[in-house]
């Protein structure tokens, strides 16, 4: 395992021009975003696995409200249906959307169905934060899972309760805005660094004097970045050549502890000041014989059980070693050095982090 990890962490370790990336994989374009939208609609076509009526009064509800609506009155009769299923219905709506257009949308059941597979989704609006109706969803629902139950047993895969529609949303109401009306064109950093922002500035400046002989980025922290387009280039096109220029991103030295499964994710700046470690394991192990006390024959004496324990304590001999990470591939040298596990790694960098020797921050999650 101490090899994967080691392979796995080298891998970090990586030249400048490896590490390169585009600057639309690090940053985007204030006020391009999605909006989320939902809805509630009803579920037909389930095998006998949707919502007991009696548990879940909002399906009889509507059943009974979309009936009523088709002109078909069943007012005052107990249904008994397990077909029908009711379900919350979101969405991403794309930023500058048209009309007409289709989007994907995910299902998730409100009631106590069993499973939505070979349903059909209802016609179902979908609703904004501002109330307003930006689409409605049909369509037949993919599900991937399933749940077969027995008598004595129940198989289940993945989650049968959710599903998704490809293509079953339909956009009726645009958002407000274009891309060609924004006012400023900001650059916003996914992960903020100053180190980063400046970078992003100095390769669009770079590109600017190049092609268009002027400064075209000026900062404005080290989360924003301001472009200024020039006038002989439409806003799509300066934005699309802008986002195909490489950057080396910045990270911040941290380390990443996850103590329920035992991994560790070391960044390529992490450092080590010279410190020597050693890590030993302590095993103890307790084992119960009980011995029965047998009276002889024809006396007065009872039969007895006494207790013995027999207690075994072994420390293998552990190595000492001398940790001096100038980089990350010579740290994981001297972590495998020692011989250790993930577990052991964990207490090693924890150790070493309340010495004051590890020169990143430590998450611990």
């Amino acid at each position: 395992m101490l090899r994967l990890l080691s392979a796995a962490l080298l891998l970090l370790s990586v030249t400048a021009a490896d590490a390169a990336v585009r600057i639309k994989d690090i940053a985007h374009l204030k006020g391009v975003r999605e909006n989320q939208i939902i809805g509630y609609g009803l579920v037909v076509g389930l095998k006998g696995t949707g919502d007991t009526l009696r548990n879940a009064p909002f399906t009889e509800q509507s059943l009974q409200s979309m009936l009523d609506n088709m002109g078909i009155n069943i007012r005052g009769t107990s249904l008994r249906t397990r077909n029908v299923a009711a379900v919350v219905v979101t969405a991403d709506l794309p930023p500058f959307v048209a009309g007409g257009s289709r989007i994907d949308v995910a299902l998730s059941s409100l009631g106590d169905a069993s499973s939505l597979m070979g349903g059909t989704l209802l016609m179902t609006q979908l609703r904004g934060a501002d109330g307003e109706v930006y689409a409605v969803a049909q369509g037949a629902i993919a599900v991937g899972g399933y749940s077969i139950e027995g008598a004595a047993q129940t198989v289940s895969q993945g989650v049968p309760t959710s599903g998704r529609i490809p293509n079953g949303g339909l956009i009726e109401r645009e958002v407000r805005g274009q891309f060609k009306q924004m006012e400023a064109l900001i650059l916003e950093l996914k992960n903020p660094d100053f180190v980063t922002a400046t970078r992003i500035i100095d390769a669009i400046n770079h590109y600017g004097h190049g092609r268009y002989r002027a400064s075209l980025a000026f900062e404005r922290d080290y989360r924003t970045i301001i472009l200024s387009r020039p006038r002989s280039v439409s806003p799509v096109r300066f934005v699309a050549e802008i986002e195909e220029l490489m950057v080396e991103p910045d990270t911040p030295a941290r380390v990443v502890i996850d103590e329920r499964t035992g991994t560790v994710v070391i960044g390529r700046n992490v450092q080590i000041s010279t410190v020597a470690v050693t890590h030993g394991n302590l095993s103890v192990r307790i084992t119960e014989a009980p011995v029965v006390s047998q009276p002889g024959p024809f006396s007065r004496g009872q039969t007895v059980v006494t207790p013995q324990t027999f207690i075994e304590a072994n420390e293998p001999g552990a190595q000492i070693a001398i940790l001096r990470g100038t980089d990350l591939q010579r740290l994981v040298r001297g972590l495998n050095q020692i011989g250790l596990k993930p577990t052991g790694i964990i207490a090693i960098l924890q150790a070493i982090k309340a010495a004051g020797a590890l020169q990143a921050d430590l998450v611990i999650q």
